[in-house]
């Protein structure tokens, strides 16, 4: 079995402070189904952009789930540094230690290190590090950083975005998988010696107390998210089978995330349905299909077992039926490259590249891809500092 539903458990006798580092779309939606201060239960937001609002307004919902309402999170902070414990820029109010981190920002990782950015939330070795991020090898850095500290993975289906400051509608879906990471995302060569400060794949004693810290903070959430969030697709995954998980999505996000630039701008239906006009061949879906199956057949060996033959995950053929259907829609990277924003290169494409070749696996099409749009952003980024340069 890939998942199951999170085992209820009792309240926590002592309050349990939480706090969301990231207020966008999916950070707010489920911050907002974790706050139950009669439950000893307390949510917070570190906050950006949106900050004065929601300190001043908490955050508006337009659910299709929920319907419509207000969270009024426990605390709201402008920056990471004013939520540590240790702050004496919180006014009267000093933070308080932090029993979960749930990192919810876009992945990054060749412009800054959130595992060093967070730091100062990270007082005790039993602070739970929660990761609500897209693509593969996200916990790594993490794990190297807090080489102690109980690490939850976690991969979301939920379609939200943020209409305008402090204002978040959720369109559709609300899934969400949780499961422990020890280091089976780790960028070394098994059994190689490595400067990390993460457990070596060959110390069994550590990597299984931090599979069973994991294991019982991801259920905890769980059974919080489902008894008092409503949520009723939470799933608990073992380790193994949340990194199945998070393969398989980035089949999705490997093919179409990149593919939506490099094709000039279409969508996930029009690249599916593409055919020439001349030669009625389908090559955009063809080059689809490649990615996710290069991903599809090297997972076995990267990850020791390969995707379940029960049709519980789409096969690229489903997926590719499925986005027919999704007229319209946009991959992420695509709205980033068109707003000029740095793409999620290294989580979508990057580190899958590096985790299998540490493997003695290649995935051809995919560093093709990486090699391409990486060349694209540096190119881009360097005429505008040349543009900027030419203003003085």
């Amino acid at each position: 079995m890939m998942h199951q539903p999170p085992k209820p458990g009792p309240d926590p006798e002592r309050p349990v402070h939480i706090v969301f580092v990231g207020a966008g779309a999916v950070g707010c939606f489920y911050a907002s189904r974790l706050h139950f201060p009669n439950h000893n239960i307390h949510t917070s937001l570190i906050a950006r952009s949106n900050y004065k609002v929601l300190a001043e307004s908490g955050v508006k919902l337009q659910t299709h789930t929920f319907g419509n309402y207000t969270f009024t999170p426990h605390a709201v902070y402008p920056s990471i540094n004013a939520a540590s414990p240790s702050s004496s820029s919180s006014g009267d109010k000093t933070p308080p230690k932090w029993d979960y981190v749930i990192v919810t920002t876009k992945a990054l990782p060749d412009r800054s290190n959130d595992a060093e950015l967070i730091a100062p939330l990270i007082t005790s070795p039993e602070t739970c590090i929660v990761l609500i991020q897209n693509g593969v090898g996200v916990e790594h850095p993490y794990r190297k950083r807090f080489p102690s500290n109980p690490i939850v993975s976690a991969v979301t289906v939920v379609s939200a975005e943020q209409i305008s400051l402090g204002v978040i509608r959720q369109n559709r879906w609300t899934r969400i998988h949780l499961g422990p990471y020890s280091d089976s995302a780790s960028f070394e060569i098994p059994g190689a010696a490595s400067s990390s400060s993460s457990p070596s794949l060959g110390d069994a004693g550590k990597k299984k107390e931090l599979e069973e810290k994991g294991l019982y903070h991801a259920n905890r959430l769980g059974d919080w998210w489902t008894r008092h969030g409503l949520i009723r697709d939470v799933e608990i995954s073992s380790e193994i089978n949340l990194q199945l998980i998070r393969w398989h999505k980035l089949c999705i996000n490997a093919a179409f995330n990149p593919s939506a630039v490099l094709s000039g701008g279409l969508g996930n239906s029009a690249m599916a349905l593409d055919r020439d006009p001349i030669t009625q061949t389908q090559e955009l879906r063809l080059h689809l299909k490649g990615v996710m199956e290069e991903i599809w057949n090297a997972v076995p060996k990267i990850l020791g077992r390969g995707f379940p033959e029960d049709g519980s995950l789409a096969s690229p053929e489903k997926i590719l039926r499925s986005s027919e259907r999704n007229v319209g829609s946009k991959p992420s990277m695509l709205l980033d490259w068109e707003g000029g924003r740095p793409m999620e290169l290294e989580v979508i494409l990057g580190n899958p590249v590096r985790i299998a070749r540490g493997r003695g696996v290649e995935l051809p099409r995919m560093q093709t891809l990486y090699a391409l749009l990486g060349s694209m952003q540096r190119v881009r980024e360097q005429e505008r500092e040349k543009k900027e340069k030419g203003k003085l």
